[in-house]
């Protein structure tokens, strides 16, 4: 069910009838959505690290060209998503869906192959966090995205003024195009049932990428370990992830899911402290703490909100 802070489109009947079984409130109960978020961030974030690891073989327009096209054949394969039956604003949608993707991934890999892995990311979800404010209604929520901006500085060092201003400029692009990410992924999720959508997005992105990819890294990308190292990327960062987020946006607002994201540099710095040596100092842990508590009560605040507007169905008897 879309919420009044949502900054989704209304979901159409079609589709709100095919996704009505997934989002039943049975199936994973009231905090099944940030199950499945943070799921997807720890996924992700590995799969960031690993991919540190495969640029001095692929380059990093490479890695992302074998993320985007490893992935694309996967949830081609599996989801054999339907192509007829949509409007001229379903693919729409997916189109956008995967530009943005494709955008995103591509200015990312451009941001971690100049500053380190963890600024990167704390740059990124500068995104997040702003579409949260911009896209709450409730007061509460902006609290809880400063304290969660507060992390994000403290995690940086307090300044980004000793990283490679390329390097940021790329990693606030990219947490430009995950604002953006965030709003279409939820809208393909409603016009596209189970992960038809996310596929057919992905496709297109690994379409776009593709001639980038070669033009950088050339016969490099058919070496077996690259590839098989590229398989592994695309798994854990795109396929792994990027389905089960589109899962958690059919049934958690794009603002709760904002301030989730914040969580996002904690993960990336363990992920870079377990595969890359990067050790956290006291302030990294401090700010760890900062996102945590901020991601924690955004979530107790919309779990609570879906519990008061439950018991006032109920008094009402429109429940059901």
């Amino acid at each position: 069910m879309t919420t009044p802070d949502s900054v989704t489109t209304p979901q159409p009947a079609t589709t709100a009838a095919a996704a009505a079984p997934a989002a039943g409130p049975g199936r994973l109960g009231s905090l099944g959505p940030v199950g499945l978020v943070l799921a997807g961030g720890i996924s992700v974030q590995f799969g960031g690290a690993l991919a540190v690891m495969l640029m001095p073989r692929a380059g990093a327009l490479g890695v992302v060209a074998l993320r985007l096209l490893v992935a694309a054949v996967v949830l081609l394969l599996v989801c054999r998503p339907r192509l007829r039956g949509h409007s001229r604003t379903d693919w729409g949608t997916v189109v956008v869906f995967g530009i943005t993707m494709a955008a995103m991934n591509g200015l990312f890999y451009q941001a971690v192959a100049r500053i380190p892995l963890g600024p990167a990311v704390t740059l990124e979800v500068l995104g997040p966090l702003a579409l949260s404010v911009l896209a709450s209604r409730r007061a509460i929520n902006v609290v809880w995205a400063a304290l969660a901006l507060a992390g994000v500085f403290l995690l940086g060092g307090g300044g980004f003024s000793g990283l490679d201003p390329t390097g940021v400029a790329f990693a606030l692009g990219a947490g430009a195009m995950w604002a953006a990410y965030i709003i279409f992924s939820a809208r393909t999720g409603r016009r596209f049932p189970q992960a038809d959508g996310l596929a057919l997005a992905m496709a297109v992105g690994a379409v776009l990428f593709l001639p980038l990819g070669i033009a950088e890294s050339g016969t490099k990308l058919v070496d077996p370990v690259t590839l098989g190292l590229g398989a592994a990327v695309a798994l854990l960062s795109s396929v792994l992830p990027y389905t089960l987020e589109l899962l958690a946006l059919r049934r958690l607002p794009a603002s709760a899911f904002a301030i989730l994201m914040s969580l996002e540099p904690a993960i990336a710095a363990t992920a870079g402290f377990l595969l890359l040596g990067q050790a956290l100092i006291a302030m990294q842990a401090a700010a760890i703490a900062l996102v945590i508590a901020a991601s924690m009560g955004a979530v107790r605040t919309q779990v609570g909100r879906g519990r008061r507007k439950t018991a006032a169905l109920e008094g009402t008897g429109l429940e059901g």
